[in-house]
C-alpha cells in the first residue's frame, strides 16, 4: 500500500485540476446549419480531446448580431453543469484585432469568443472572474495560421475542446487580460424609481411574438403588481415612442381573454407582454436590442 500512495496522490492531483472542468462543450453561432461550418467545428473539438462531449446552443443567431448571441448566453449558461465551455462565435470582426478570449465567470462557466460585446449580459448577471487572451502560438489548431475568416474552426472549437477535456487548464489559455474587464455593450438595465418600472427588452419571443423585458421580479417587486390589475405600459425604440397603452397583470395567457393583452413573468422570470393567442411584437411594429426601451406605471 506505500508503494501505491504516491501513485494515488498523483492521480487525485490530477483529478483535481482538471475538476474546474466538465467535460461539456455548447456551440453557438449565426452560421445556421446550411453548410459544414458547425460540423468542421466539432470536428476540431473532438480531434483536439476525445474526452468532450459536444452539444448546440443554437446556431441560429441572426447573421453579425453580437446582442443576440449575448443573450442566448445569458438565458442558457446557468442550467448547465458547472465547469461547463460554452463556444460563442458571432464574429462579424473575425481576423481583425479584436481579442479573442476566454472568460471565467463567477458561477464556474466558461466561455470562448470574440470580446466584441457578447460577454454583456453574463458580466452583469453572473460577475467575470477571469479573462485570459487566447494565445494562438500554442492554442490554434496546427497549419492553420494563414487563415483569418473561420476562428470559429481554428481557435475557439480548437481551444474550448482543450480546456474542456483537460488537456489544458484555463491558466494556459493565454495571458490574463489584467483590467479584468471586457467589451460591453450599452442597454437600459431593469430599475424602479419615482414609481415607475423601466429596463430593456433584450430579446422577442420568435415563435410567438411575445416581447420579453430585463425587469426582474425582483426589481418589480417595488410596485408590487396586482393580479387583474391594468398598468401603464409604454415602448420606446431610442426617444422615439412605439406601443402606449394599458396591460393587465396575470400568472399566464389565458387570464385574459383570447386577442387581449397580458403582462406576465416569462420563463427567465422577467416581466414580459403577450397577446393571447396573437403575436404581440408584430401587432404594434416592436422589436429588440439596447435600443428599444420599455416603462411601467400605475
Amino acid at each position: 500500500m506505500k508503494k501505491l500512495f504516491p501513485l494515488y496522490v498523483w492521480a487525485l492531483c490530477i483529478f483535481m485540476s482538471c475538476a474546474q472542468v466538465s467535460g461539456i462543450v455548447v456551440f453557438q453561432s449565426d452560421f445556421g446549419l446550411k453548410d459544414g461550418a458547425v460540423s468542421a467545428m466539432k470536428g476540431v473539438a473532438v480531434g483536439a480531446s476525445k474526452k468532450v462531449q459536444l452539444f448546440d446552443l443554437t446556431h441560429e443567431i441572426p447573421p453579425y448580431s453580437i446582442w443576440d448571441g449575448a443573450y442566448r448566453l445569458y438565458q442558457t449558461v446557468e442550467y448547465w453543469p458547472k465547469g461547463t465551455v460554452f463556444v460563442s462565435v458571432v464574429d462579424p470582426g473575425v481576423g481583425s484585432e479584436r481579442a479573442s478570449v476566454v472568460a471565467k465567470l463567477k458561477n464556474g462557466q466558461f466561455i470562448v469568443t470574440p470580446d466584441n460585446g457578447t460577454l454583456t449580459l453574463l458580466a452583469d448577471a453572473f460577475g467575470i472572474e477571469e479573462i485570459r487572451i487566447i494565445d494562438e502560438a500554442v492554442n490554434r489548431r496546427q497549419n492553420s495560421e494563414a487563415s483569418y475568416t473561420f476562428h470559429g474552426r481554428d481557435v475557439y472549437a480548437y481551444t474550448g475542446a482543450r480546456l474542456a477535456g483537460g488537456v489544458i487548464k484555463f491558466e494556459n489559455v493565454g495571458p490574463k487580460v489584467a483590467s479584468g474587464t471586457c467589451e460591453m455593450i450599452p442597454y437600459q438595465k431593469p430599475d424602479f424609481k419615482d414609481g415607475k418600472l423601466s429596463g430593456t427588452i433584450p430579446i422577442l419571443d420568435v415563435q410567438y411574438g411575445n416581447v420579453w423585458t430585463n425587469i426582474t421580479r425582483a426589481v418589480a417587486a417595488h410596485m408590487r403588481l396586482e393580479a387583474g390589475k391594468e398598468y401603464a405600459v409604454t415602448i420606446y425604440e431610442g426617444d422615439a415612442e412605439k406601443y402606449s397603452g394599458r396591460i393587465t397583470y396575470g400568472n399566464t395567457f389565458s387570464d385574459v381573454p383570447e386577442g387581449a393583452c397580458v403582462m406576465y413573468y416569462n420563463s427567465l422570470d422577467c416581466l414580459s407582454f403577450a397577446i393571447n393567442m396573437d403575436d404581440f411584437a408584430a401587432t404594434y411594429g416592436i422589436s429588440y436590442g439596447g435600443e428599444w426601451r420599455v416603462e411601467i406605471a400605475e
